[in-house]
Formats: C-alpha cells, sequence, structure tokens
C-alpha cells in the first residue's frame, strides 16, 4: 500500500499520466507525441561559492527548456534542498502545456539550485544566483529562456539576474526575467496576477453550472498571495469566505469571515490560526468543510483518494501546482465535481509575466486596470477554448485543458516542420 500511495503522490507520474490520457485521446502521431514528451535541453552546472566564512561550497544547479516550439521557454527558478532534475523536467513540461493552453507565445522551461535558502545569508544568495546567471549566460535570454521567481526566490533574486545577465551584455536587458520590482521593469499587478486569474476561471465556471458568486460559499487551503487575492476578490463579487488555512492553522465559519479582521489578524500573527471569529480546523481538515467552492492554493498532492469522497464543492479551482491526484480526479470526475486544473486555473501569473516581457521589449509600460482588463481576456477566452473541448469530446475539464495545449504545440511542429 506504501508504494502505491508513493506513487499516487509522485508528480512527475501525475505529469505523465495526464499527458498519456490526453495524447492518446487526441489520437496523436505517436512520432510527434515523442518529439513533445522529451525535453530538448537540460543543464547541469556545478556552483562553486565563496561563503562568508571564507570556504567555498559547490553547489549544483539546473535548468530544463522542455519546449521553445512556441517561443522562448518560460518558467520559475526555485532554491530548495530537494530540488533535482526529475523534477524539473517534470514543472518544465507544465510550464509548456500552460502557456499553450492560455495562448500565450512561450515554450517550457524551469530551473532551480539545491541549496537551503534559510541557512544562507543575502550575500551568499547574491553570490550563488549571479554564479549561476553567468554559467547559464548561452542558455538564458529574452529570445531564448526568460526566468521568473518560484520557491524561495523573489523580486530581489530576479533583479540579480537581471543585472547579471546585463553585465555580460554590456547593456542593460529588463526582459531576460519576469517578476522584477516596478523600478526594474516590473509589471504593475503582477503580485495579484494569479489569483485574480483564479477569481476569473471561477466566475466563467460558475456561470457554466448556474451557481450564483453571490453568497456562494468558498473555502482556501493556502492563505499566501493567491489565496489571499482570490479570496479578497470573490468577497468583492459577494461570496462569503467560510474557511481558511495556512501552515500553522486553519480557522471555519459557516457565516463567512470577516475578511478585513482576518487580515489584520494574519499581518499581526503571520498566520490565520487562533483568528477568533471562526472555530479552529485542523490539517487537510479545511478542505472538507461544506462548500460551493473550494480554491487548493497550497501544496501539491492535498486532494487524494483518501479524501475526494469527502469533498463538497461542486467548483475546484486550483490555485497550487498539483493539488490533486490523478486517482482522486477520477472520484470528483464521476461525483460531478468541476475541477478548473492547475495549468489553467493558475496561469494568471504567467500570462502577466508575457505582458512584463512585452512591456520590458517595447519600452513602454501599461497601467495596471489596462493589465488586468488584458488579463481578464486572456483567461475567460482559454477557460471558454477548454470547457467547448471537453464538452466537445465528453471529458473532464484537465484532460480538455491538456488536449487543448498538447494539440496547440503539435499544430505548430506540424507547421514548422522538423528541422533535420
Amino acid at each position: 500500500m506504501g508504494s502505491e500511495l508513493q506513487k499516487e503522490l509522485d508528480p512527475l507520474e501525475n505529469a505523465r499520466l495526464q499527458f498519456e490520457e490526453a495524447a492518446q485521446r487526441l489520437k496523436l502521431d505517436p512520432s510527434f507525441v515523442q518529439i513533445i514528451k522529451e525535453p530538448r535541453r537540460a543543464t547541469i552546472v556545478k556552483l562553486p561559492v565563496q561563503m562568508d566564512d571564507g570556504t567555498f561550497r559547490v553547489f549544483t544547479g539546473y535548468r530544463v527548456q522542455h519546449s521553445i516550439i512556441r517561443g522562448p521557454a518560460k518558467g520559475g527558478i526555485r532554491y530548495h534542498p530537494d530540488v533535482n532534475l526529475d523534477e524539473i523536467m517534470a514543472l518544465a513540461a507544465w510550464m509548456t502545456w500552460k502557456c499553450a493552453v492560455v495562448g500565450i507565445p512561450f515554450g517550457g522551461g524551469k530551473g532551480g539550485i539545491a541549496c537551503d535558502p534559510a541557512k544562507m545569508s543575502q550575500g551568499e544568495l547574491e553570490r550563488l544566483t549571479r554564479r549561476y546567471v553567468a554559467d547559464l549566460i548561452d542558455v538564458i535570454g529574452p529570445e531564448s529562456d526568460v526566468p521568473a521567481p518560484d520557491v524561495n526566490t523573489n523580486e530581489q533574486t530576479m533583479a540579480w539576474i537581471m543585472d547579471t545577465y546585463s553585465m555580460h551584455a554590456r547593456h542593460t536587458v529588463t526582459s531576460v526575467v519576469t517578476g522584477k520590482p516596478l523600478e526594474l521593469g516590473g509589471s504593475a499587478g503582477r503580485r495579484e496576477a494569479t489569483g485574480r486569474g483564479v477569481l476569473f476561471v471561477i466566475r466563467e465556471a460558475a456561470k457554466k453550472i448556474g451557481l450564483s458568486l453571490k453568497g456562494a460559499k468558498v473555502v482556501v487551503q493556502g492563505f499566501g498571495n493567491v489565496g489571499s487575492v482570490a479570496a479578497d476578490l470573490l468577497v468583492k463579487d459577494g461570496a462569503l469566505i467560510v474557511g481558511v488555512s495556512d501552515v500553522k492553522g486553519g480557522v471555519g465559519n459557516p457565516k463567512g469571515l470577516d475578511l478585513p479582521a482576518l487580515m489584520g489578524h494574519l499581518s499581526e500573527k503571520k498566520t490565520v490560526a487562533g483568528f477568533p471569529g471562526g472555530t479552529p480546523v485542523e490539517g487537510k481538515k479545511i478542505l472538507e468543510l461544506p462548500c460551493d467552492i473550494l480554491i487548493p492554493a497550497a501544496l501539491e498532492n492535498q486532494i487524494t483518494h483518501v479524501n475526494a469522497s469527502r469533498l463538497s464543492a461542486r467548483i475546484i479551482a486550483e490555485g497550487a501546482n498539483g493539488p490533486t491526484t490523478h486517482q482522486a480526479d477520477k472520484i470528483l470526475n464521476k461525483a460531478g465535481v468541476m475541477v478548473i486544473p492547475d495549468i489553467l486555473a493558475n496561469s494568471g501569473g504567467v500570462t502577466v509575466s508575457y505582458f512584463e516581457w512585452v512591456q520590458d521589449r517595447q519600452g513602454y509600460f501599461w497601467r495596471e486596470h489596462e493589465v488586468n482588463e488584458r488579463l481578464e481576456h486572456i483567461m475567460v477566452t482559454a477557460f471558454n477554448d477548454v470547457a467547448r473541448m471537453a464538452e466537445e469530446h465528453k471529458v473532464s475539464l484537465r484532460v480538455a485543458a491538456f488536449m487543448l495545449a498538447i494539440k496547440r504545440v503539435v499544430d505548430a511542429i506540424q507547421l514548422r516542420g522538423v528541422y533535420a
């Protein structure tokens, strides 16, 4: 049983199953499937870095370009002790499908360094970042591969990357990364983009099933950047937030939580746990609270075959990457739950990253309301494209999203031809 569950929780395995199910239904030429399954380039770099005590440590860094068929590779860079090549390859493939499903002209990429940033000083992290970029100077670039922040990296990391790349280029190249500070060519609306995108697809899904957002009960697992922004915007649409949680605990109130008071508690205590306006909820139990809409915006593998049948939500919008396992998907699909898959639901972030890249390249920046309007247009179009594919092929939104993404990549290969 242990190995069975382990297999269910393996993100690489889940990515493979999702891809294969969709590819089978498209009845693709097996040679094209082979081409799009494999990453085009995987780079491993050994990075000697001088630590604050004068000693040197060698770190291992990765950058994988899964596909550049539809445009430059696009994807984040994560700093984490568990970073390895398999994980980065799976995440790079996910980025290919995520960019294709929303129709933005990027391929998929991902990067990472196996390190523990919690045990490193700011100076050590800066030296590590700059060495990583210097070693990848021929791999990344505005036309070839555009990184972004991910786990344990942020605006500051992106500023170091941009500066290092620019020093080698001998002129400032803001478009080499996205997720930068506004002062260095970042985009207005980028911080809220993923949560705002979640709101847009929930609106469309609610229309599809005849659910009014006014008075709809919403549970948010993971009250970080994505979850808190989505919750705030849903409240403005008249929804009730009946449960929220973070890594330290959760709180529920069937009559609706007072969001401004909750935000005040969060900024003071750095957690939603212990908020007096509701009752405590432990761990994954938050997912099982009675609600209409569930937003898992925390970690992967939160909804498994163990708890899927206990969920009451009619709509699940995946703010996180990979929160639902392949087995849980089958259970939810059978129960008639509409699951808006991660590659669609949380693609608002990469969409506004695309806007940032466009603005940097033209040297002209849009106002926030323009960014939000363009984001809404892309997310609504993508949701309707996926919903149409789902109805046409009688499949779930997840299978439809993968089918649409894979078809767009294969169409591009067929039009371009294979250079040999």
